[in-house]
């Protein structure tokens, strides 16, 4: 990790000069249309995509990775970053969301697994091996399409779920759950931890406390102050933000808020009573300062609804683009909405974010899609900002899931559809640095995906 202020302000300038590649998503989603996109069918049962293109299955669970432990199930959130020096090369810190005694497949199942020093683990199950939460580090060759190497990058975690890339190199991995001491382990999560992408073996599973004890989904951070945004996985959950002490080392702390509107005190964004907020409509937001937030009650949201935060139902994805006005904030509430099947929400920072003058030029949050049905999208989950200026978006519904993609005016389209039995939801959607290939994982069975192909032409579907 970078420890300098100097260092994350030379970072955040990079991803600066690299946002005309990543632009420009702006605007809002008002169509709310379906663009019908033709899938052919995969002959081998696993992946529907569009004519021309292609896919790459790897690293599925139970295989023997690199360090000799097995890939654990539960494929969940993932970022991708580039690889100093090999340009045809992709790191990829992919999350495993297993759940102490769950019965999901963990890294150490094999009889002679070699176990990590005590300081290299966070948590134990009652068994004596590390909990089954975590992440693994993949580095893939794009112009080969090939799994280069593999291993486990952080261990003893539990219920690891989405997060999101840093500016710096690292990815964000988070705990959603409230298991404490006793719970099928000897310690507190519900927290985040940060894990380099440079590592070559296991990060110091460090719990990034002043972050927050809550259940944790994504986050994002803003190149340009090193903020971190996060959403909370709950029917009732807060959005947050984090204001380090340290612009790009979280680990010195900081301060934790949660969103209100500042017209609504307690306002529920869910739409779930009949009244909803339209679509493109700007409002005004304040944040409230959370206390106590690693508190063992597990009432962050409650606590922080009572004082005037917004809620939102059930926080999922997020991601940070660059846009028209610099750049904003996208979050997935995934039963939003007057048919429960869900909502993209717009945040775009005050131009003094995070600082006194912002109360007379306050942050914009915009309702940017509400999926109507469940035929247009179903429980929209993991997020991305795609090269070409559109989301993509996860789906994690009852029925098929699809990854589809999310024009600025409204049109939704599909890229990839679950082909297999199970129908299990898609989750990490994440491009290489060169935006040739789209990575995406597939709960179980537990397997990542490579997709190729005219990416230009399914921008104009």
């Amino acid at each position: 990790m970078l420890s300098s202020r100097r260092h994350f302000l030379r970072s955040a300038a990079a991803m600066s000069l690299a946002a005309p590649a990543y632009s420009a998503l702006s605007g809002c989603a008002s169509g709310q249309t379906q663009a019908q996109s033709s899938l052919v069918a995969d002959p081998e049962g696993w992946l529907d995509l569009p004519e021309d293109f292609a896919y790459q299955r790897f690293s599925m669970t139970g295989e023997v990775m690199d360090d000799g432990l097995l890939v654990p199930s539960r494929h969940d959130g993932m970022g991708a970053f580039a690889v100093e020096g090999e340009p045809d090369l992709t790191c990829l810190i992919r999350n495993h969301e297993v759940k102490p005694g769950r019965g999901h497949e963990t890294a150490f199942e094999k009889a002679d697994a070699t176990l990590p020093d005590a300081e290299s683990v966070y948590d134990y199950a009652p068994s004596g091996k590390p909990l089954g939460g975590g992440t693994t580090t993949l580095i893939y060759n794009t112009k080969t399409r090939s799994l280069v190497r593999s291993h486990l990058s952080l261990a003893g975690t539990s219920t690891n779920c989405s997060g999101g890339i840093t500016p710096w190199g690292s990815w964000l991995t988070c705990e959603e759950t409230f298991d404490l001491p006793g719970d099928g382990g000897n310690e507190a999560h519900g927290y985040v931890f940060e894990v380099p992408s440079t590592e070559k073996g296991l990060a110091k599973p460090v719990p990034l406390k002043a972050m927050g004890r809550f259940k944790h989904e994504a986050a994002a951070v803003d190149p340009r102050t090193g903020i971190v945004y996060m959403t909370e996985d709950h029917k009732e959950g807060l959005t947050y933000r984090f204001i380090p002490n340290t612009p790009g080392r979280l680990v010195d702390g900081g301060r934790l808020q949660a969103l209100a509107l500042r017209d609504q005190e307690s306002a529920d964004t869910r739409g779930w009573s009949g009244e909803s907020i339209p679509v493109g409509q700007q409002l005004d937001v304040r944040w409230i300062d959370v206390e106590d937030v690693t508190s063992p009650n597990s009432d962050l949201h409650i606590r922080g609804h009572k004082a005037g935060a917004a809620l939102f139902a059930r926080g999922e994805g997020m991601a940070w683009s660059i846009d028209r006005d610099g750049g904003s904030v996208y979050f997935a509430a995934t039963t939003g909405g007057k048919a429960q099947k869900g909502q993209i929400w717009r945040y775009i920072p005050s131009p003094h974010e995070g600082q006194s003058e912002e109360d007379a030029a306050p942050g914009k949050l915009i309702l940017h899609f509400e999926s109507p049905d469940a035929q247009t999208m179903d429980m929209c989950d993991n997020i991305v900002a795609a090269p070409w200026g559109h989301l993509v978006i996860c789906e994690d519904g009852d029925g098929e899931n699809f990854v589809h993609g999310l024009s600025p005016d409204g049109r939704v389209y599909t890229i990839a559809r679950n082909a297999h039995k199970d129908r299990n939801e898609f989750a990490g959607a994440c491009f290489s640095p060169d935006g040739t290939t789209l990575f995406v994982n597939v709960q179980t069975p537990g397997a990542t995906y490579a997709i190729t192909g005219p990416w230009a032409r399914l921008a104009l579907t």
